[in-house]
């Protein structure tokens, strides 16, 4: 199995993007868990396309 670091990067903003919506609903700031949201789907869907791209 091969370790790919920039993988490993990527989802740990998405896991830090969901965090901080939850920062967000503690503060409940909505425009900041809108924007959390966005980015951590953002970042995900990203992800999945990079995966995609490489299984083809």
């Amino acid at each position: 199995m091969n370790f790919q670091f920039s993988k490993f990067l990527l989802a740990l903003c998405v896991i830090l993007a969901f965090s901080a919506a939850g920062v967000g609903v503690a503060l409940r700031s909505t425009w900041f868990i809108v924007i959390a949201f966005l980015v951590g789907f953002g970042l995900m869907g990203y992800g999945i396309s990079l995966k995609k791209k490489e299984a083809s």
